[in-house]
């Protein structure tokens, strides 16, 4: 027998290599070695001859990888083996396998490289191939070649997915992911990616051999070759199921109320982003249980499940197929895209089911409201704002009713809002100014005083009134931003017409939430020190509302009578439209009184010519200076003189107008 025969041309070469290398039977026998010179080895040469390599060489290999090993009809190669050593250890190689003959049988050649033993001579380039393994060791990967088609994989991807070697080589990327648009969108997004030349990352959902769903974070790395047929493409994951587990429970609990199964606010949010993101229309149907803690008290046990639970399987009855959520302890939210009137005839439906506390119906009230996307309102924020402004409107009408909103009053909402973010860029900008309205000493003829008012003129939603701007900014606490805009601003002018021979005293509004700031009499004293401002120059005008809320809270009280003492004069705004009390008249330290306009504007009447008379009589004979704001004409101006009044304000003598302007009446 001729060398030729006994040997084929590929397992000559294994007389000669430094590494491990063996030939096996098709049933995993060894037959053939060229291992008696290394010393790691666990066994002797003639006690491996004859035996299965599963219980000697490849002890801790799986057996998906030793069925590839012996029916592969190709050459393979396989990273991160583990070759079995002496004692407990083993030692990690890379396996090159190819089909072959021996003694004139079918057989398979095998050569192990120990990952160690693998050295070059560029320092930079065995960085790289550290580098590599480290990556095998570490991570599931795949090799992709440029056309997508899986070339190689390492033993964790393996073990992962339920593939073996023989299975999974020449499957595409497609196939490793879940057979749904979503994926599918995602694989192609991966795809161009790596086409592109760039590397995509992110967490995917793959799929197993035998079709089950798992987690990884998945990178994606092109390796360019010198020509597009040698690209390569390296998918580097991380199993992150268990994380996944446990944060897709996370979330159960964090968007899941528990009593109900219904979801919570923040999905609820989540959901309506994603709906208008695909505008998708729908109602967004809000609803409020009247009186809930008082039914709660009067009806404790509702036959042994709480009474939310039994509404709310009422809601789930009534709202089928519809997307349901519970705001809070007795608010939901139903999104639907159910009509009005069927909304509307959830209240009839629990009058004809009602809730029973042992023998006698529960007597529920809901309150609610239906706004509708895109038609009435256009983000989630707006919807909760609308909803919550009907049930308002429904409540002060008696309740018991499921409205929506007219147009009109949607428009306005929208409007409100829009003025509450361009409000926010304005404070920031400073883009706010000042007019003054000057106030005319009756006897005298002399302008002694100024109104300042502030004026928002915005680019984008144009002039915003004082009476529209001031009760949304005190609603949204930027009246304090405000207010210390005007301070500043009022300060400032003073003391230029004080320097320019005019002693004009400077009005501003101030509201009582300010003065909730315990700190507020000790910035205005530092504003007024600041700017080099007289105390006796300024002015600060209170609503009778901030009045009667000041009457019972000492702070504030001992805040006015600070600034007060320092020779600030307090003036009463709006007298007469407010409250019928007059005791904060004795608590407060106000100086001056001022008749709201309402009053002057109708002084034609005799009654109404009698009203004005007394307030300016009710004032002399507390000693306090009277103003009568809103005077427009030449007889409510005589009127006010033979009454007594001591200043008037209003378009008779000069509407709102600039610093310049305001001046040139000085002269």
């Amino acid at each position: 027998m001729t060398k030729e025969q006994i040997y084929s041309t590929s397992t000559e070469p294994l007389l000669d290599t430094p590494f491990p290398s063996f030939v096996l039977s098709p049933n995993g026998t060894l037959v053939h070695e060229n291992i008696s010179h290394l010393d790691y080895i666990s066994k002797e040469t003639k006690e491996l001859i004859g035996k299965s390599i599963h219980d000697t060489l490849f002890s801790e290999v799986g057996d998906d990888v030793i069925e590839t090993i012996l029916t592969g009809s190709v050459a393979l190669c396989l990273h991160n083996i583990p070759l079995s050593l002496k004692g407990q250890s083993s030692k990690i190689c890379t396996l090159y396998t190819k089909p072959t003959v021996f003694l004139n049988e079918q057989a398979i050649s095998v050569l192990c490289i120990p990952n160690e033993e693998v050295r070059l001579m560029d320092e930079e380039q065995q960085h790289l191939v550290d580098l590599k393994n480290g990556i095998h060791q570490s991570f599931m990967t795949v090799t992709l070649d440029q056309d997508g088609f899986i070339t190689q994989t390492n033993q964790q991807f393996l073990t992962a997915s339920h593939w073996t070697p023989k299975r999974v080589i020449g499957k595409t990327l497609w196939q490793l992911f879940p057979q749904n648009p979503e994926s599918e969108k995602v694989v192609l997004e991966i795809w161009k990616t790596l086409q592109n030349g760039q590397v995509w990352q992110g967490e995917v959902e793959q799929l197993t051999k035998d079709e089950q769903l798992y987690w990884v974070h998945l990178t994606a790395i092109p390796m360019m070759g010198q020509t597009s047929e040698k690209n390569e493409f390296l998918l580097i994951e991380r199993n992150i199921t268990k994380e996944k587990k446990i944060q897709f429970q996370l979330e159960k609990i964090a968007y899941i109320d528990t009593e109900t199964g219904m979801m919570n606010v923040h999905r609820l949010e989540q959901i309506i982003g994603e709906m208008i993101e695909e505008d998708r229309h729908f109602s967004f149907v809000y609803l409020s249980i009247d009186k809930f803690y008082t039914i709660k008290d009067l009806h404790d046990g509702v036959a042994g499940n709480s009474l939310i639970v039994e509404f709310t399987k009422r809601m789930k009855m009534y709202f089928q197929d519809s997307t349901m959520a519970r705001i809070n302890e007795s608010e939901f939210v139903v999104i639907t895209p159910l009509p009005e009137w069927f909304t509307q005839g959830f209240l009839n439906y629990l009058q004809q089911n009602p809730i029973y506390s042992g023998n006698v119906a529960v007597p529920l009230s809901l309150s609610g409201g239906i706004t509708r996307f895109p038609e009435d309102q256009m983000t989630f924020s707006q919807l909760m704002k609308a909803s919550l402004a009907t049930i308002a409107s429904v409540r002060s009408a008696g309740g018991d009713s499921i409205v929506s909103l007219s147009k009109s009053s949607h428009a306005a909402l929208n409007r409100r809002s829009i003025v509450e973010k361009r409000l926010l860029l304005a404070l920031d900008q400073k883009n706010l100014h000042v007019l003054y309205q000057p106030q005319v000493d009756l006897k005298s003829g002399n302008i002694t005083a100024v109104e300042a008012l502030v004026r928002w003129d915005d680019e984008e939603i144009g002039a915003v009134s004082p009476d529209e701007l001031i009760p949304i900014a005190e609603e949204t606490g930027l009246i304090n931003n405000i207010g210390s805009f005007m301070l500043e601003k009022a300060c400032e002018q003073a003391v230029l017409w004080k320097n320019a021979g005019h002693a004009i005293k400077v009005s501003i509004n101030s509201s009582v939430r300010e003065f909730r700031d315990k700190n507020m009499a000790k910035s205005i004293l530092e504003t007024l020190e600041r700017t080099g401002c007289p105390a006796n120059l300024l002015q600060i005008e209170i609503t009778e509302k901030f009045a009667l809320e000041a009457e019972a809270e000492t702070g504030i009280i001992k805040q006015m009578r600070a600034l007060e003492k320092e020779g600030i004069v307090f003036v009463l705004d709006d007298f007469g439209t407010g409250y019928g009390s007059f005791r904060y008249m004795q608590l407060l330290p106000i100086s001056i009184l001022k008749i709201d306009q309402t009053f002057i504007h109708s002084l034609k009447s005799k009654k109404n010519q009698q009203l004005v008379n007394g307030m300016v009589q009710l004032g002399k004979s507390m000693n306090l200076t009277v103003v009568a704001e809103g005077v427009e004409t030449e007889e409510q101006m005589q009127f006010l003189t033979s009454i007594g009044c001591d200043f008037i304000q209003g378009y008779f003598v000069s509407k709102p107008s600039s610093t310049e302007e305001i001046s040139s009446l000085l002269l």
